[in-house]
C-alpha cells in the first residue's frame, strides 16, 4: 500500500509542476523525513527546478505546495526548508493500511529478471571458518532480499576440486597412508581439515614431495586415471558434507554446486584459453598468460603453468563465462583482497564479449583477541563459533528464566545465538571491518535478541488475550494516538526498505529496519493497554500486524522469530 500512497504524492507533484513550464525528467521518488514532525514522505524536486527557475529551493517549495492539490489519504503538504512534505491522515488511512498486512506482507511484484549469485564457495579442505562467515550471510540474505523484491535468484556454490588443497589431501591418503576417517575430529570436514594441516606439514618439511602433488593435479586433470578421479571426488563430497550441514544450522542452502573440473571435462576451459588466443591477447614466457597492459592492470593473468595445466584463474573464467549464459545479472559476493582478480576477469570476458559480473565485496571479521580459544591453534571454525554463540545464549537464558524445560532453552538458545551471528554480521554494509563482540551481539537489549524479544512479547501477549486474531475487527471509531502512529508508520515503510535495498543490494538497510519496528513496537507495549481496555480489539490487531511484520523482516535476514523467550 506504501507504494500507492507514494504515487498519489508523485502525481499531485507531477501536476503542480506543469504550472511552472518545468519538466521532470527522471524519475521522481520520494523519500522519509528524518522524523515524523516533519511528515510522513518528502520530495527534494524543489532543488532541481530551482537551478532552471533561478529561485532558491525553499521560495520554490513554498510556490509549489500552493499549487499542489492534496490527496486525500494525507493530512495536510507543507514546505519545510527546501522540502515538499507529505502528512499522512492516520485516522482515516490507518485501519485501511493494516488490513492490508498479511502472511505475505513485503513480497513485491515480480520483476522479470533472474540473478545468478554465487557466494561461500570456500575450498573443500576443511570446515569453514570465520573467514568465510561473512560471505556466506552476506550472500544468503541477499538472495532472500531480492526474492521477496521479486527477483529470480539461483545460488551457486562454485566447487574448487582442481585446487593444490585438494591434491595434497590426495597424496597423503594415496602416498602417506593417511586415512580421513582416523583423524580424530567428530565431523567429517574438520577430519578432512586436519588430515590436511598433517600433509601440509610433511610437504612443508619436504619440498621433494612437492613434485608427487604436482603430478597428482597433472593426472586429475588429463581425468585418465579413474581411480585417482573418485578419490578426488570422495574428499571433496566429504567436506562438502561437512560443510553444508554448517550452513543448514545457520538457515543457508544453495541451488546448486558447480565443480570447476566440469569446466575441464566439457572442454570449456580449452574454448577460452584459444578464444583469448584468437583475440590476440595471450603471450608466452614459460606459461600462457594474458597481457593487460593495455588495460593498466599490470599484473598478467597466468592461464596455463609450463606443464600445460590451468589455473585457478583459467577455470574461473570458464566458470563466468557459463555463468553469463544462465542469468540476467551474475552477481558473486567476494572478500576484498579479490578486488586485482575480478578486475584481471572482468576484463578477460569484456575481450570474449561475455557478461562482466556485478561484485559485492566485503571487508573481513575477526573475534576481540582472547574471546574464544581456538582449540587446534589454527583457525576458529564456523561450528565453534555457533557453539560458542549458543552456549552463550544458554547461559544468558538460564539467568533470566527458570520456568523452562530443557528442551526449551535448547531452543530458544539456537535461535538467539544463530541469530546474534546473522544480525551481526549482516547489520554492517560490507565494505566496513568488523570486530564480533558477543555482548553487543547477544544483547537483549540492543542486539538481534532484542528484536527477537519484540516478537516473543507480541505472541504471548496475543495468546494471553485467548481471542481468534484472524476475526477481530478494526472499531471504525478509531483514532490512532502518537505511539500507534509511530508503530503504524514504521509498518509502512517495510516495503519500500525493502525495494531499496534490493536495488542497492544490501541488507544492513534491513538490520536497522528490524530494530526501528522493535523500537516503535515496544514503546506501544510499554505504553498503551491492550488487554481489558476499550480497544482491546483494535490493539491486539495492531500488534498481530507487527508481529506479522517482525517476523517477516528478520525472515530476510535468515533470522528467527521465537514466540517464546
Amino acid at each position: 500500500m506504501y507504494f500507492e500512497i507514494e504515487q498519489q504524492a508523485v502525481n499531485s507533484i507531477k501536476k503542480a509542476v506543469k504550472e511552472f513550464d518545468y519538466e521532470i525528467e527522471e524519475e521522481l521518488k520520494l523519500e522519509f523525513p528524518p522524523n515524523p514532525e516533519l511528515g510522513d514522505l518528502a520530495s527534494t524536486i524543489c532543488f532541481a527546478m530551482a537551478k532552471k527557475l533561478r529561485k532558491s529551493p525553499n521560495l520554490v517549495a513554498e510556490e509549489l505546495v500552493e499549487k499542489i492539490e492534496v490527496p486525500e489519504v494525507f493530512k495536510e503538504v507543507k514546505p519545510v526548508g527546501p522540502y515538499v512534505n507529505f502528512f499522512i491522515n492516520y485516522d482515516n488511512f490507518s485501519k485501511t493500511f493494516l488490513n492490508t498486512i498479511d502472511e505475505k506482507y513485503g513480497q513485491l511484484k515480480k520483476v522479470n529478471e533472474k540473478i545468478v549469485l554465487e557466494h561461500t564457495s570456500a575450498n573443500p579442505n576443511g570446515p569453514l571458518h570465520i573467514g568465510h562467515i561473512r560471505n556466506a550471510i552476506i550472500g544468503d540474505s541477499l538472495t532472500r532480499l531480492l526474492k521477496t523484491a521479486g527477483r529470480d535468484v539461483e545460488t551457486q556454490y562454485y566447487v574448487n576440486d582442481m585446487g593444490r588443497q585438494i591434491a595434497m589431501i590426495v597424496f597423503g591418503i594415496e602416498d602417506l597412508n593417511l586415512n580421513i576417517q582416523n583423524q580424530a575430529a567428530d565431523k567429517i570436514d574438520h577430519k578432512v581439515g586436519q588430515l590436511y594441516f598433517k600433509v601440509n606439514e610433511e610437504v612443508n618439511e619436504n619440498q621433494e614431495l612437492v613434485s608427487n602433488v604436482d603430478a597428482k593435479i597433472k593426472a586429475y586433470e588429463a581425468g585418465n586415471d579413474e581411480t585417482l578421479n573418485e578419490l578426488f571426488e570422495k574428499v571433496v563430497n566429504n567436506c562438502l558434507t561437512g560443510v553444508k550441514e554448517t550452513l543448514a544450522r545457520i538457515h543457508i542452502k544453495h541451488d546448486k554446486f558447480v565443480w570447476e573440473g566440469h569446466f575441464i571435462r566439457n572442454g570449456d576451459v580449452d574454448k577460452v584459453v584459444n578464444e583469448l588466443q584468437d583475440a590476440g591477447f595471450l603471450r608466452e614466457n614459460e606459461v600462457l598468460y594474458l597481457d593487460l597492459i593495455d588495460f593498466e592492470i599490470e599484473k598478467e593473468l597466468v592461464l596455463r603453468r609450463s606443464d600445460g595445466t590451468s589455473l585457478y584463474a583459467t577455470r574461473d573464467l570458464a566458470y563466468h563465462k557459463w555463468k553469463g549464459t544462465q542469468g540476467d545479472v551474475v552477481l558473486d559476493v567476494l572478500g576484498s583482497d579479490h578486488k586485482l582478480a575480478i578486475e584481471q576477469l572482468s576484463k578477460g570476458l569484456e575481450i570474449m564479449h561475455d557478461k562482466v559480473p556485478e561484485v559485492i565485496f566485503y571487508e573481513f571479521i575477526t573475534l576481540p583477541e582472547g574471546s574464544m580459544s581456538t582449540r587446534k591453534g589454527v583457525f576458529i571454525s564456523v561450528d565453534d563459533l555457533i557453539d560458542e554463540a549458543v552456549k552463550r545464549a544458554k547461559d544468558e537464558i538460564n539467568s533470566r528464566r527458570l520456568d523452562l524445560s530443557d528442551d526449551e532453552v535448547d531452543k530458544i538458545s539456537e535461535e538467539i545465538g544463530i541469530g546474534a551471528i546473522r544480525f551481526y554480521i549482516a547489520k554492517l554494509s560490507p565494505e566496513k571491518h568488523i570486530t564480533f563482540k558477543w555482548d553487543d551481539a547477544l544483547s537483549f537489549e540492543r542486539g538481534c535478541a532484542s528484536i527477537q524479544y519484540a516478537h516473543a512479547r507480541a505472541s504471548k501477549l496475543l495468546k494471553k488475550s485467548e481471542k481468534n486474531i484472524s476475526k477481530l475487527v478494526i472499531d471504525d471509531a478509531w483514532k490512532p494516538n502518537e505511539n500507534e502512529k509511530d508503530l503504524i508508520r514504521v509498518l509502512t515503510k517495510f516495503t519500500q526498505v525493502i525495494e531499496d535495498s534490493a536495488n542497492k543490494k544490501r541488507v544492513h538497510l534491513i538490520t536497522q529496519y528490524c530494530q526501528d519496528l522493535a523500537n516503535a513496537f515496544n514503546k506501544f507495549y510499554k505504553s498503551e493497554q491492550v488487554i481489558g481496555s476499550p480497544l482491546e480489539d483494535t490493539r491486539l490487531v495492531l500488534v498481530e500486524k507487527s508481529k506479522i511484520t517482525l517476523k517477516n523482516a528478520l525472515n530476510l535476514l535468515g533470522v528467527s522469530a521465537p514466540d517464546k523467550m
